[in-house]
């Protein structure tokens, strides 16, 4: 386990000589306007070791320091529980969650979820739990976290502009005809304060991809790209097409004491610091093989 303080210096030479602090943070680092507000109420921000303002402009020579604040999550009770690594440095972790496990604590379910588990593998440390990619309780497979809150910003990023790609892979009930192709239909809540969601013309374009790896028995592993990021897209879309994920009680058919086959079997995206393409794969569970 990685133990971790992120500082960010700079000795300001003439390219920032006569500049503020904020167009340092902003074109130095690349910085959000949110993150930097984070910083300024975190106490963050030190030129030559005295706290500064955004607004201050700085000089040759001058040492500007910023320290990253680490709080922890107290509404998240760190579990025992085994937790698979599957990368990790001072900026990034990345696990292969479970089946049946939810990412994040909710009402009435406190412990027992992936942010617990996590918490208990920092307890040594100050740690905020920062999910940039999260998974249904059903869904196993790669979740990244970010371990400070430039990370999480330049990760969010990515996610957004689509540079952050994710990979699945599902058991489907039935075999998609084609075996390769793009399922094209907009998405929409199927009805005010519920969460399961439809195909509708007025929904929200969204965009999968998928391929089929392998059959057997009727069943078929489906290799797919989500090109968009709808609630419940991947789910939908096979069920849309004739060809639900086996289990899915929601979109399909569901069989009792088993789950949804769907896992997060890849990530890939620029390091946040490095650059450097990333790629975290997850190996697919056993339930999952034909």
């Amino acid at each position: 386990m990685w133990k971790f303080l992120r500082e960010f210096i700079l000795t300001v030479g003439n390219d920032f000589e006569g500049r503020d602090i904020k167009f340092i943070l902003t074109n130095y680092w690349g910085f959000s306007g949110s993150l930097i507000t984070a910083l300024k109420k975190g106490d963050c921000i030190l030129l030559n070791e005295k706290k500064e303002f955004v607004n201050k402009v700085v000089s040759f020579g001058d040492v500007l320091k910023i320290s990253l604040p680490q709080a922890v999550s107290d509404n998240i009770v760190p579990n025992e529980i085994p937790l698979s690594v599957l990368y990790e440095d001072e900026d990034i972790l990345a696990v292969n969650k479970p089946a049946n496990m939810p990412t994040h604590p909710s009402i009435g379910h406190y412990e027992g979820t992936l942010a617990n588990a996590v918490m208990y593998y920092y307890k040594d440390v100050p740690f905020t739990f920062r999910a940039v990619t999260r998974l249904d309780r059903d869904t196993s497979g790669v979740v990244l976290i970010a371990k400070h809150i430039v990370s999480a910003d330049r990760l969010s990023k990515s996610l957004i502009s689509g540079e952050l790609k994710k990979e699945y892979m599902a058991v489907c009930d039935g075999v998609p005809n084609p075996q390769k192709g793009v399922i094209d239909a907009p998405i929409k809540r199927e009805a005010e304060g519920i969460i399961k969601r439809c195909i509708a013309k007025d929904g929200k374009p969204s965009l999968t991809e998928y391929e089929v790896i392998e059959e057997k028995n009727g069943l078929a592993l489906v290799k797919l790209y989500p090109k968009t990021g709808r609630t419940h897209q991947l789910r939908l879309h096979l069920s849309h097409i004739g060809t639900p994920i086996l289990g899915d009680f929601l979109y399909g058919k569901e069989i009792s004491g088993e789950r949804t086959r769907l896992h997060c079997h890849t990530l890939r995206f620029p390091h946040p610091f490095s650059g450097k393409v990333m790629e975290i794969l997850a190996p697919l569970p056993q339930d999952m093989k034909l």
